[in-house]
């Protein structure tokens, strides 16, 4: 049967993968700023307060205060490439390209700030993705985290005549590979140091401990990542547990405890003055690791009496990582390759 002239082109059926990382600001100024946290903490899954309540504190306190600050903070670790979380997503995004090359289109998008996911999935859907697996690099599941991208990404679909279907990645704070990834990683960054840790730290990024009263299971899952990954690193500790602790606290509800900075307090007190810490937590180093951990947090360890302390890097785009995520993607691409 011939195609009438004036039919729409007709494009070759695709595969595709979105990769979602948190987001971040286009620049380390204020209103850069200022618009991310804008985006960011009107999310009501990321502030499960009342807008009514909510929204006056933002705009009226919050949005004329923060932003300033924090651009500092983003300053710090900004680099020639842009925001660090910003290429090291797309980093990761265009090794995974090379991998599934001829099998998948491979992009990424930030669920705050650019790309958007919106802006992604139409764009994929218009050049023939019809299946898509959405992977939000969140190893453990949160409702702020791993939620709210498949909300956005199912508010995308809500608006389309002809939708693609879609899949998504569960968490894998538990997966072997990811636990294999982690230890082979932090074990390179350790042999590296040139001191021996009396105390290897994971930090992970803090909650409000009212979200696991409410049933969320991010305390759970980054529990047993540490647990697994300590049983995994047995010769590695060496008869030193592996800490835990939760960052970032914001507020003054509780949050998951213990905190970072009171562990750098206790660790020191404790005659543990060597640190090697890490962030299990986040798939590419950002200003959380960055410039909490890294510089804030060796502040805070040295102020507490620390003598040595060593950041080790995230997964970012290297190998172990990369291995990782593309065992998991095929994995998910199961049936539709």
């Amino acid at each position: 049967m011939q195609i009438p002239s004036d039919h729409p082109k007709i494009i070759a059926p695709k595969v595709g993968v979105l990769l979602v990382n948190l987001g971040t600001p286009d620049a380390p100024t204020a209103p850069a700023v200022k618009r991310y946290l804008k985006q960011f903490l009107s999310d009501r899954r990321v502030v499960e307060i009342p807008a009514l309540i909510w929204q006056p504190i933002l705009r009226g306190i919050i949005l004329n205060t923060r932003p300033k600050k924090s651009a500092h903070a983003y300053a710090k670790v900004w680099t020639d490439k842009g925001s660090p979380l910003a290429w090291n997503t797309a980093a990761q995004a265009e090794d995974l390209a090379k991998r599934l090359h001829n099998v998948a289109d491979v992009r990424y998008a930030m669920r705050y700030g650019k790309p958007s996911i919106d802006t992604q999935l139409k764009e994929m859907k218009a050049d023939g993705c019809e299946r898509i697996l959405i992977a939000p690099l969140y190893p453990q599941y949160s409702g702020a985290t791993t939620a709210t991208v498949m909300d956005d990404a199912y508010a995308t679909l809500a608006k389309m005549r002809w939708q693609m279907a879609l899949r998504s990645l569960p968490p894998y704070h538990d997966d072997a590979q990811y636990i294999d990834a982690l230890k082979t990683s932090i074990e390179a960054s350790l042999a590296k140091l040139d001191f021996e840790p009396d105390a290897i730290l994971a930090s992970f990024h803090g909650m409000p401990q009212r979200t696991l009263d409410l049933g969320d299971p991010y305390h759970c899952h980054c529990r047993k990542t540490a647990r697994l990954l300590s049983e995994a690193m047995v010769k590695t500790l060496n008869g030193r547990p592996l800490e835990v602790s939760f960052q970032s606290r914001f507020g003054r509800a509780k949050w998951l405890e213990p905190a970072t900075d009171a562990t750098f307090e206790r660790l020191a007190k404790e005659g543990k003055t060597k640190l090697a810490i890490f962030a299990p937590g986040f798939s590419s180093d950002c200003l959380e690791t960055l410039e909490e951990l890294a510089i804030q947090g060796k502040e805070q360890f040295e102020e507490a009496g620390g003598t040595h302390f060593a950041y080790l890097p995230c997964l970012n785009a290297d190998t172990p990582g990369m291995n990782m995520i593309e065992t998991l993607i095929r994995k998910e691409l199961a049936g539709w390759l």
